[in-house]
């Protein structure tokens, strides 16, 4: 059949759920779409019926149902013109013998017709995965209903025990996104401008914890980073959907950050994929060509190809800068008969750019300086003629499936990546004098002192993760098992130098272009890191409960050789970690979860009492929530509440000796519904409270009882979109982000909540399709965070226009 859309403390958690139940229980009937009575224009041209059908599943946003048989080498006249569901399908299947029928539960299934003209009974339905969502293919529309991320196993979101966002690639389109934080900005949790607008990196933050290192994942695998500029950058427009699992994951996934991890699933080969061309031209003298080509070969098709690429000719918002970009991601799908599948996949990256970022002293920008000045809002403090941030990376790998028979599958992913990244940035100091004779005086503070960093940094990786899934019924019990093993060998060689002499800049006459004259090298290592993991997971399914098991033992160990000191470090450390959680699927769509889960993170700090790394920081949260996904409707609304708690991380005392009995706690309430209340509209909304993300424990008393990274206590983001039947589309989004006080509460005040707007307005005209982007509407000039005297601005405003043909 092919388907188509298809321990908190107790007052606190008692509090915020039932705060979210009374969010959730009235908003959801009036979100409950009505697109099966609603009329809508469609040009689906003759053809394979199946293909039809499938089309028109997607526009027109049901759920559309029938057994592969039934429609095999039978052709459809195609559909034009404005209608409504029901006389739609009825001209879409004339000819063919076929009849659709409305089910009770919501969407439709076929039928043959019978002699008399009457509809005959439907077929047993026959479930064929190729036209249903699966964890790594498209999303249809902006609601996803399976992930793979939480559960290394195709799942539906509603039997997941833990939260999980899905941003599918219609959605990135959207919102305009050219970056990962671009993407995440409206996803609750997430916090994607910790360190303002840097051109380097995505700097995300999830629950309260950064998630840059150890790294982000791409198809379930570990890009792993070298904790310096050696950063895997990816493309948005190469990815099918990006995943965001909030808390600990270690478990399935290993050594992590204990606020959860990023997955980005690519493009990669399918049947019936569009194809297009795309040009955007926008801020900042961008000029971007793209293409998403695909198709078949082979007997059957049983070769499945695809290809993306793109190319990019920018610049930096300031200091006339490249910011030029080629990407390019062939992959190849093979079918081996009926119980082997093997998929290539490799993706090429080029980036030319400088270094942009704007940060600034609090003086002048958080706060006046003792003469009342404020830095000008145009400045461009490092030098343009200096900075360069030259990357190349290169990735091949496969995943393989063999079905050995009704029960048992083998499969295995295997990545290896190779990167080269050459960085050079002159960047501001701080005002010149910090005693000024006369701090009164504005000429005091007009002159920026400045250094220089540069780095020439490597990485080659070799990734490997290998499964056995097994399923089995005992009675009324129902078991998911999987099994697995992953490897992990990660060299990152890097030669840095931190430290130059860089003439001042003076803010009103700025000077640009000067010489530097470098330090001697600081940093020549070479770090090898390996890590292997065996993992066993167990999702139990019994009537309406869904309990998940989970277990993992890790080995890991880091080799570090100091080419400067000529010295070497060893360093061994094992972890064995569990999982818990159980989901009530409830009658009508609703599915509440509780769930533990936990996650760990080798500490690389030596313990001056034992001359050895400290043991690796743990992380543990409990969870409970609730999902809803009404029957036959387009929408999934989810809330959750929270505590998570760092453990054993590093902290220094007041003379500055490292122990590692750190702790950080984070309580928190999150809710998300993405729905499409009516006939080609979309809406997402998010809402996160976060009242409490504060050092518990500390060596330092004085950090105790404050943040360790800023945290607002509330965050909210609305997008809706309509496309109206004369192919005109509209979008309009906000994003309000509360005050702080900076990382560690070190801002001399209030870091002033804001917030933003964004924009899309476009046009579809049958293969045609027209969109204008605007980020940041208003062009609010925000700080989003403050850090030790200094402040980090985040992105003015961008536009971007953009025209793809798709056939």
């Amino acid at each position: 059949m092919s388907s188509i859309t298809d321990r908190p403390r107790r007052p606190l958690a008692s509090l915020a759920l039932a705060a979210a139940l009374a969010c959730a229980l009235p908003l959801a009937p009036t979100l409950l779409p009505a697109a099966q009575a609603a009329s809508a224009d469609y040009d689906i041209p003759a053809g394979p019926l199946e293909t039809a059908l499938n089309r028109f599943g997607r526009e027109a946003g049901i759920l559309l149902s029938f057994p592969s048989e039934l429609v095999a080498g039978r052709q459809s006249p195609g559909l034009r013109g404005r209608h409504e569901v029901g006389a739609a399908l009825e001209l879409l299947l004339r000819g063919t013998g076929l009849q659709a029928r409305e089910q009770p539960q919501g969407g439709w299934a076929l039928v043959r017709r019978g002699a008399d003209g009457a509809a005959a009974e439907a077929l047993p339905a026959i479930t064929a995965r190729a036209a249903a969502e699966t964890a790594t293919g498209p999303v249809r529309g902006y609601v996803a209903r399976r992930s793979a991320t939480a559960t290394k196993t195709d799942t539906a979101l509603l039997d997941t025990p833990q939260s999980v966002s899905v941003v599918g690639a219609e959605r990135i389109e959207a919102l305009g996104a050219t970056r990962l934080g671009e993407v995440l900005a409206y996803t609750p949790g997430v916090d994607a401008t910790i360190y303002g607008n840097d051109s380097r990196y995505d700097w995300i933050a999830v629950r309260g914890f950064e998630t840059l290192t150890p790294g982000y994942y791409l198809d379930g695998l570990q890009l792993r980073n070298n904790a310096w500029w050696a950063v895997w950058q990816t493309e948005n427009y190469g990815v099918e959907r990006i995943e965001i699992q909030r808390g600990p994951a270690s478990v399935l996934w290993g050594q992590n950050g204990p606020g959860g991890m990023v997955n980005m699933v690519s493009k990669r080969p399918g049947a019936d994929l569009p194809q297009e061309l795309r040009l955007t031209l926008g801020s900042d003298a961008r000029r971007d060509l793209a293409a998403d080509l695909s198709g078949a070969f082979g007997e059957g098709g049983a070769a499945q190809w695809r290809l993306v690429g793109l190319l990019r000719d920018a610049e930096l918002p300031a200091g006339g800068m490249r910011d030029d970009r080629q990407y390019i991601a062939p992959s190849l799908t093979l079918q081996f008969g009926a119980d082997t599948r093997l998929t290539l996949l490799s993706q090429f990256l080029r980036t030319r750019a400088g270094v942009y970022a704007r940060v600034f002293p609090e003086l002048g920008t958080l706060v006046p300086t003792p003469a009342g000045t404020h830095l000008p809002a145009t400045v461009f403090a490092e030098d343009p003629g200096f900075n360069r941030f030259d990357q190349d990376q290169a990735m091949l790998g496969y995943e393989i499936e063999h079905r050995l028979d009704e029960r048992w599958t083998l499969s295995q992913s295997l990545r290896w990546a190779r990167l080269d990244a050459d960085m050079r940035n002159a960047y501001q100091t701080g005002y010149l004098d910090p005693d000024p004779a006369d701090p009164l005086d504005p000429a005091s503070w007009r002159v920026l002192g400045r250094t220089a960093t540069t780095s020439r940094e490597k990485i080659h990786s070799l990734v490997v993760d290998s499964r056995i899934q097994g399923e089995f019924v005992f009675g009324d019990w129902r078991h998911t098992l999987l099994a697995g093993l992953d490897l992990q060998r990660s060299r990152a060689d890097q030669v840095s130098v931190f430290g130059a002499t860089v003439p001042p800049l003076d803010l009103y006459a700025p000077v640009y272009g000067v010489d530097v004259v470098l330090d001697d090298p600081s940093v020549d290592t070479r770090t090898v890191l390996r890590q292997t993991g065996l993992y066993l997971q167990d999702q139990i399914r019994h009537g309406a409960w869904v309990l998940t098991l989970g277990a993992r033992h890790d080995r890991a160990g880091v080799d570090t050789d100091d080419r400067l000191a000529g010295s070497s470090t060893r360093q061994r450390d094992h972890h064995t970690g569990a999982r818990a959680g159980v989901v009530y699927r409830a009658a009508g769509g609703w599915a509440p979860y509780a769930s533990y889960s936990s996650s760990f993170a080798p500490s690389t700090v030596v313990d001056p009492a034992t001359g050895k790394p400290f043991d690796p920081e743990t992380g543990r949260q409990l969870e409970a929530g609730v999902r809803f996904e009404p029957a036959g409707h387009a929408a999934s609304y989810s809330a959750a509440v929270f505590e998570l708690r760092r453990r054993n991380y590093v902290s220094y005392d007041l003379d500055y000796v490292p122990s590692a009995d750190g702790e950080v706690t984070v309580r928190g309430l999150e809710l998300e519904a993405v729905a499409e209340p009516r006939a080609g509209m979309n809406l997402t909304a998010s809402y996160a409270f976060t009242p409490k993300a504060d050092v518990t424990r500390s060596a330092n008393p004085a950090e105790v009882g404050k943040q360790a990274t800023a945290v607002p206590r509330h965050r909210l983001s609305l997008w809706a979109d309509q496309r109206f039947t004369s192919g005109l589309k509209l979008g309009l989004g906000a994003r309000l982000v509360g005050p702080h006080r900076g990382i560690g509460e070190t801002a001399a005040r209030d870091v002033p909540g804001y917030t933003l707007y964004d924009a899309m307005l476009g046009w579809d005209w049958r293969a045609w399709s027209l969109a204008l982007n605007v980020s940041n509407l208003a062009d609010k000039d925000v700080i989003t965070n403050c850090s030790s005297g200094y402040c980090y601005y985040g992105s003015r405003r961008k536009a971007s226009l953009s025209a793809a043909y798709r056939f």
